[in-house]
């Protein structure tokens, strides 16, 4: 029971970043909101007892969120 409330408490949280990452207008904002869902989401595949999931959604969280700031950066819109 404790574990289908904790599952139940991530997925939530996971449906609540995913609408800020979409909502949010500062782009960096953005990211960060992107890098919270992704380590919500890697919390939850480890949860449910998947590690090899999540460790491909941490790696692939990580790359993308560095090349989402690099990106960011070079085109010089940290803030809208």
């Amino acid at each position: 029971m404790f574990i289908l409330s904790l599952m139940v408490f991530f997925l939530v949280l996971i449906i609540i970043t995913g609408i800020a990452a979409l909502e949010i207008q500062d782009l960096l904002g953005a990211v960060i909101a992107f890098s919270a869902f992704s380590f919500l989401a890697v919390v939850l595949y480890l949860i449910l007892g998947s590690p090899d999931v999540a460790f491909t959604e941490a790696a692939i969280g990580v790359v993308s969120a560095i090349f989402f700031i690099f990106a960011i950066k070079k085109l010089d819109r940290w803030c809208e």
